[in-house]
């Protein structure tokens, strides 16, 4: 999938170059590249770019992706951070699609994205280079990401776990945090709102993929990076704080739209076709917990307050109809793939890191 980033390279530069005045890069080549993608998320900067002014490790550049914001988002950033590159798009191209822009503009060895509605602690930088610098084999890697809010709960602490019809789910999330994922270890895959990339890595097998818009698109390359061979290891002394969901709704009906269509596309491209098999029955179950969380207003039925069970329900058929649809699409995709491991080890691999289908639908 490596047309998924480097094979569209030249346009995303020349996007990047049209929309930040042409500017070239310039000579010095710093060590860590950090990616802001941005919407209307002015009210969100002070915290995501003054945590960055803070950093104890200070070899790195920020680089600012604007999708097409109404509000002043550009000119705080600017303001708050006058060393900042910004690439101003002309329109919301969707959270993948920016990044790759950002990717693609980044100078760095090592590539980091952190969410507009997240933050990091001094050290975040300095930990994660401290964890992956001396192995190549590390291609990615999951900090901790605490609750903006309770910084005692946790949002994910080493990234996400996968449900067996391919939906992430934050490591720890809701629990509160006593140290009980403190120790560095390999994981599954990073979780987008924080996450280190080696870009020799994305350089080999790609980036995002620009038809997830949002949603499931670190799964998607989290996963296809595990089948190329590389590990993705938990830095639980990189700290960040995010405010979930801040930048767009924890429970809409766009939301659903997007992770309903996006996990299939997660599913064909990625998953042992045993795995696939066996994948709705563990949806059909999903199902019936999302009814039972509508109908008593738990965890994610709390979304029916606002919008109401029609609204939710036509989003749900409408994404899984648009993800069905597209099967041969995906899995001419899945065949550009690149499978370094046994089909076998990524079966356990995934067995090993499965989300609670309950958990992610009933937590509060």
């Amino acid at each position: 999938m490596r047309f998924l980033l480097f094979s569209r390279a030249g346009e995303y530069r020349a996007l990047a170059n049209g929309n930040n005045g042409g500017k070239l890069a310039q000579p010095r080549m710093p060590v860590v590249s950090v990616i802001i993608v941005n919407f209307n998320g002015a009210h969100l900067l002070p915290d995501c770019l003054g945590s960055l002014k803070q950093q104890t490790f200070g070899d790195f550049e920020v680089i600012f992706v604007d999708n097409g914001s109404t509000d002043p988002s550009v000119n705080i950033a600017r303001e708050l951070f006058p060393q900042i590159e910004i690439i101003a798009l002309d329109s919301n191209t969707g959270f993948a699609h920016a990044n790759n822009v950002g990717i693609a503009t980044a100078r760095g060895e090592l590539v980091v994205l952190l969410n507009n509605d997240a933050c990091a602690a001094p050290t975040f930088l300095e930990e994660l280079l401290r964890a992956v610098e001396s192995n190549e084999e590390i291609g990615l890697a999951a900090p901790k990401i605490l609750n903006f809010f309770e910084r005692t709960v946790i949002d994910s602490v080493g990234g996400l776990r996968m449900t067996a019809d391919g939906i992430g789910e934050g490591r720890g999330r809701g629990e509160v945090d006593n140290g009980q994922y403190d120790e560095l270890v390999d994981i599954l895959v990073p979780s987008g709102c924080a996450a280190l990339y080696r870009r020799k890595m994305l350089e080999e097998i790609g980036g995002f993929a620009d038809e997830f818009f949002a949603y499931c698109e670190d799964a998607e390359l989290g996963l296809r990076t595990r089948l190329a061979g590389y590990r993705a290891i938990s830095v639980p002394k990189a700290i960040a704080y995010h405010k979930y969901s801040a930048s767009t709704h924890a429970y809409s009906s766009q939301k659903l739209f997007l992770v309903e269509r996006n996990r299939l596309y997660v599913l064909m491209r990625t998953y042992p076709m045993r795995l696939i098999l066996l994948s709705p029955i563990w949806t059909l179950c999903r199902y019936v917990l999302m009814g039972y969380a509508a109908l008593s207003r738990r965890g994610r039925g709390v979304a029916v307050n606002n919008e109401g069970v029609g609204t939710l329900a036509f989003a749900l058929v409408r994404g899984a109809w648009n993800g069905l649809r597209s099967l041969p699409d995906q899995w001419r995709r899945r065949a550009s793939v690149a499978r370094k491991i046994p089909s076998s080890a990524f079966v356990t691999l995934l067995r090993n890191h499965r989300a609670s289908l309950r958990h992610l639908i009933l937590r509060p």
